[in-house]
């Protein structure tokens, strides 16, 4: 398990190395650079030029990348363009606001999953299969920043139950502002609740057809034990799926947390991009694509510690 694991981890390597290459690369394929937006036309050259150095801009672009990954690994992002302060104070933040609301979508919308795709497999076509695929399917179709808007207008302004933007007063602990976080996170838990609830229907089906099943059955064993196996065998994939959807809730709230004015990280990747605020933008696209791949790589060994014969 362990050789699996450091082989595992080398792999994810170059994997870093190249999205770090990628995201340093796509963000400087917009002519020109941020300081020429910033600066006002009557700036004279000399102040152009030294504002360009000050961030690097004025070195050629395999010099930045080189010096933007050194720093990086140091966790130096450098400062922001827009307002001079520390890019990785900013980025902290944002992802601890990020990972609330991940964190709270992904435990509703795969405990959710998990239960109707569950219900859909053993009641397989009969009604409560029919309404929880209903459900699957429209959690899965309907999107995000649809349903934000629709919940808002439903919830804030036809009706005054729960707020609708921000996430109340900051010297108040998280716990005593849950009703900030109920529309975000019931949101955010519709597409995960949706794919998972596919897949567990699908992955319980199969098994179910299998012939160990009816072997365990034919031994004796009653309905929660043979369970019990069907999930351990259905577990690898919707783990795997898991570690996907959980990563996509990282990286995919943008919208989301544009329509709750929630100050996460898609929020601060949606203002760096209509600033054009390069620091922040690179580091905060490169911080979730860590986290994206370190997902993976998490997922990896927790399969093949459910499943042996995947460390073969």
């Amino acid at each position: 398990m362990l050789v699996f694991a450091l082989r595992r981890l080398l792999q994810a390597i170059p994997i870093l190395l190249g999205v770090s290459l990628v995201v340093f690369g796509l963000v400087h394929l917009a002519p020109g650079n941020p300081i020429d937006m910033l600066m006002p036309p009557e700036a004279s050259p000399e102040i152009v030029a030294q504002m360009k150095a000050a961030y690097g801009f004025d070195k050629p672009l395999y010099v930045q990348y080189l010096l933007w990954l050194m720093r990086a690994l140091h966790g130096d992002f450098g400062l922001s363009v827009f307002n001079a302060t520390p890019v990785w104070g900013q980025l902290v933040t944002a992802l601890e606001n990020t990972f609330i609301l991940a964190i709270l979508g992904a435990a509703l919308g795969f405990a959710l999953g998990i239960v109707t795709g569950l219900i859909a497999a053993l009641y397989h076509g009969r009604w409560p299969d029919k309404l929880a695929s209903a459900i699957a399917t429209a959690g899965v179709s309907l999107p995000h920043y649809w349903c934000a808007i629709v919940l808002v207008l439903a919830c804030a302004v036809l009706h005054d139950w729960l707020p609708a933007q921000g996430m109340g007063d900051d010297s108040l602990p998280i716990w005593q502002r849950l009703d900030f976080l109920v529309l975000p996170v019931v949101t955010l838990s519709l597409i995960p609740m949706g794919v998972i609830g596919r897949l567990v229907r699908a992955t319980v089906l199969d098994i179910l057809g299998q012939d160990f099943v009816g072997a365990l059955s034919a031994k004796g064993l009653t309905r929660w034990p043979v369970l019990r196996h069907i999930i351990k065998n259905a577990a690898p994939p919707v783990l795997a799926l898991m570690g996907l959807q959980f990563g996509y809730l990282l990286g995919g709230s943008i919208l989301v947390e544009t329509v709750f004015n929630w100050p996460g990280s898609g929020n601060l990747l949606n203002l760096a991009i209509f600033r054009r605020d390069i620091p922040v933008l690179q580091a905060t696209i490169l911080v979730l694509a860590t986290f994206f791949v370190l997902l993976n790589l998490l997922v990896d060994i927790a399969q093949a510690a459910i499943d042996p014969r995947i460390r073969r």
